[in-house]
Formats: C-alpha cells, structure tokens, sequence
C-alpha cells in the first residue's frame, strides 16, 4: 500500500518495491500542494480510471498501477482490489492530471492538506491523529 508523505510544499506518494515494479516507476510520485485542484474520496475507485496502461500493469477488477494515457490526460494509478481510496485532480503539474490511489488513509489526507505542515514531511494518518 502506498504512503502518503505530506510536508509544507508538497504530496508524496511514496511506492513499496512491488509497486514500483508493477508501475514501471523507479521514483516516487511528487505533487506540488499548489497543482492539487480537488480531492474526492470514493468507494470504487475503479470507475475513476480512464485511458490505457502505458506503461504499467492492469488486471480488470484486481490491480492497476502506473500510467495511464487517454487522448487528452495522462494518469498514475495505484489501485488494489475493491477498496475505498482517492481521486486527487491535479492542474498545473507537468506530468499528471489525476492520481487515483486505493489508500485507507483518504480522510486523513483531505484533513492534512486543511492544515499548515511545517518541517520535514510526515505520513498524513500521523498528522491529524
């Protein structure tokens, strides 16, 4: 499962060795606080998804991970069965215009990006707890 690492400046979406292997990522995925346009909690996060793996992995209703392209968006998914997670639109950022992760943590996400971070970043379930 991915962590979520939030500081003053900015979202990480932090990836496991499985899950880099699987989105073909080598680094973990920087958003900058100010490209995060809307954030939306949802039960079915695979209805979010849109375009194609390219590249990464998809397995229809068990896993998709990495980029996903359509004619007009370029996506990064982390998404692990039928669990609750998040959808994160992006504006601005140069290489994504949606994150769609399956997290338990979703919640505390929108709760944390109300709140002024300082210092180094923290896992979001740490910083409103």
């Amino acid at each position: 499962m991915v962590t979520l690492l939030l500081d003053s400046s900015q979202l990480e979406v932090t990836l496991s060795g499985s899950e880099r292997l699987l989105a073909f990522r080598r680094q973990n995925v920087d958003i900058p606080r100010s490209t995060i346009a809307k954030v939306q909690l949802t039960d079915d996060v695979w209805t979010w998804l849109r375009g194609v793996p390219s590249p990464g992995t998809h397995v229809r209703g068990v896993i998709a991970m990495g980029t996903r392209k359509s004619a007009s968006s370029e996506d990064f998914v982390v998404v692990r069965g039928r669990r609750p997670g998040v959808v994160i639109d992006l504006e601005g950022h140069p290489d994504y215009q949606r994150i769609v992760l399956t997290t338990r943590h979703g919640l505390a996400l929108v709760q944390a990006l109300r709140l002024e971070v300082d210092g180094p970043a923290e896992d979001v379930a740490d910083l409103v707890s």
